[in-house]
C-alpha cells in the first residue's frame, strides 16, 4: 500500500534507512522556433540619386548662386569695386575665386544642413542624410559641401573611380552622407485633388 501510518514513518527515521527521493523524469526543454526575418519589414529603403540627377542638381545650384553674386556685383559696381565673372577664367585674381568659393561652401553648408536640400536638390528631389536615412545636420553638410565646393572634380573622379558603384564622393564617404532621391507626396490622411486644366 501507498499510505504508510506515522507509526511507519517513525520507524523509519529512528531506524535511520532514508528513503532515496524518486528520480523526476527529464523531459526536453520546450523551444519557441523565431519567427522568420523578414527584410521587407525590418529595413527601410534608401534609394541612392544617379549621378546624372546629382549633376543637374549642382547645375541649378550654380546658376542660381551666379545670378546672385551677380546682382551683388551690380550693387558693388556703383561703388567703382569690380568682381569678374565666376566663369571669366582670364581674369581670376586668387582673393576674388576664393570669396566666390568660399560662397558657394556657405549656401550648400547651410541649406543642407538645415533641411538636407539646396535648391537644385528640392528642384530634382534630392536629400542629403546620414547613411542611416536621418537628418545630416550642419557638420557633416559642411564637410561634404567642401569637396563640392573647391575639389569638385578630385572629389569625383576618386570617388567614381576608388569607390565604383557606391554613388559616392570622397566627401560623402569623409562625412558619412550619402545623397538619396525623396519623394515629393501628401502628408499622412490628406489627400490633395487635382482639378483637370
Amino acid at each position: 500500500m501507498l499510505i504508510r501510518t506515522m507509526a511507519e514513518e517513525s520507524q523509519g527515521e529512528i531506524s535511520g534507512a532514508a528513503k532515496e527521493p524518486e528520480p523526476i523524469p527529464f523531459t526536453e526543454p520546450r523551444q519557441e522556433t523565431p519567427e522568420p526575418f523578414s527584410p521587407a519589414e525590418d529595413r527601410r529603403h534608401l534609394y541612392l540619386a544617379k549621378w546624372s540627377t546629382r549633376f543637374w542638381a549642382w547645375l541649378v545650384d550654380f546658376i542660381l548662386v551666379i545670378l546672385f553674386l551677380n546682382i551683388v556685383r551690380g550693387i558693388f559696381s556703383g561703388l567703382s569695386i569690380t568682381i569678374p565673372p565666376y566663369w571669366d577664367f582670364t581674369h581670376w585674381e586668387p582673393l576674388e575665386w576664393t570669396f566666390q568659393t568660399f560662397f558657394f561652401f556657405l549656401y550648400w553648408a547651410a541649406m543642407e544642413g538645415f533641411r538636407g536640400q539646396s535648391i537644385g536638390k528640392m528642384v530634382m528631389n534630392l536629400k542629403v542624410v546620414n547613411r542611416d536615412g536621418s537628418k545630416a545636420g550642419y557638420w557633416p553638410a559642411a564637410i561634404e559641401s567642401f569637396g563640392k565646393s573647391f575639389l569638385l572634380p578630385l572629389d569625383c573622379l576618386i570617388g567614381w573611380l576608388g569607390m565604383p558603384e557606391t554613388k559616392l564622393r570622397v566627401f560623402n564617404r569623409i562625412s558619412n552622407t550619402i545623397v538619396i532621391k525623396t519623394d515629393y507626396r501628401e502628408p499622412n490622411g490628406i489627400v490633395y485633388v487635382k482639378e483637370k486644366e
